[in-house]
C-alpha cells in the first residue's frame, strides 16, 4: 500500500519531538489506553523473563522441550486473531475490547489461583498462559486504534510512545521480577497485578472518552 501522508522530516527535530511527547502525555485517552496495552502485552515480555526459570527448572522440561511448549502461547494468540474474525461482526470494535478485558481479567485469578494451589506443571502454567494470549487477540486492536484516532497529526510519535509503553512495562514486569527473586510466586503476583493495572488502565479509558465526547460548558452556551 502506497503511503498516504506527506513526510515531514521537521517533525523529527527535538523541538516538535517533545511537543508531540507532551501533548500525548496530558492526553488522558492517550495515556489510559497505552497503558491497558502495557500492562496486558507488556505482561507476555514481561512473564518471559520467568517462564524458562519455572519450566526447565522446576517443571522439568528440555530447553528444546521448552521452546516447542511455547506454540502454546503463540498459537492460542493466533487461535484468539480466527475467533476475532469469525465474531467482530457482532461484537464490534468496543464489544471485542469488552471481551477482551473480561477474558484479562479470569486469565490473571487462573494465574494466580495455579501458583497458589496446583503443583507446577506444563499444563497448569501454559494454560492460564494459553488464555491470557487468546484474550489478547481480542483486546489489542481495537485498543490500539482507539489511542492512536485522536492523533492523526502525530501518529509516528503516537505509535513510538504507546509501543515504549508497552515494552516499558514488560521490562518493568520482569525487573521486578528479578528482585522477587523466586520465579513462581513472581509469575504468580506480577503477572495478575499487570492485569489488574490494563483493567482499571480500561475503565479510566472509558471515563477519559466519555469526557472527551461531552461538550464543554462554554460550548453549550455558544
Amino acid at each position: 500500500m502506497r503511503e498516504t501522508s506527506t513526510p515531514d522530516r521537521r517533525r523529527a527535530l527535538p523541538g516538535p519531538l517533545l511537543s508531540a511527547y507532551a501533548e500525548l502525555a496530558r492526553e488522558p485517552r492517550f495515556v489510559s489506553a497505552s497503558l491497558v496495552l502495557g500492562g496486558s502485552i507488556g505482561a507476555l515480555y514481561a512473564q518471559a523473563t520467568m517462564l524458562p526459570f519455572i519450566l526447565i527448572k522446576l517443571v522439568g522440561l528440555t530447553p528444546t522441550a521448552f521452546g516447542l511448549g511455547m506454540l502454546m502461547q503463540s498459537g492460542s494468540y493466533f487461535l484468539g486473531s480466527v475467533v476475532l474474525r469469525m465474531t467482530s461482526a457482532r461484537l464490534g470494535g468496543e464489544g471485542s475490547v469488552r471481551a477482551g478485558v473480561f477474558l484479562l481479567g479470569l486469565s490473571g485469578i487462573m494465574i494466580a489461583l495455579s501458583v497458589q494451589f496446583v503443583t507446577p506443571s506444563y499444563l497448569s502454567i501454559m494454560g492460564p498462559v494459553a488464555f491470557l494470549a487468546f484474550c489478547l487477540a481480542f483486546l489489542t486492536p481495537h485498543m490500539t486504534t482507539s489511542g492512536l484516532f485522536p492523533f492523526p497529526h502525530i501518529a509516528g510519535s503516537a505509535s513510538a510512545m504507546m509501543g515504549f509503553i508497552q515494552m516499558g512495562g514488560g521490562f518493568t514486569g520482569g525487573m521486578v521480577a528479578s528482585l522477587i527473586g523466586a520465579p513462581l510466586l513472581a509469575f504468580g503476583t506480577i503477572i495478575p497485578a499487570m492485569a489488574m493495572i490494563a483493567i482499571l488502565s480500561y475503565l479510566w479509558f472509558l471515563q477519559a472518552t466519555r469526557r472527551a465526547a461531552t461538550p464543554s460548558h462554554s460550548s453549550l452556551g455558544e
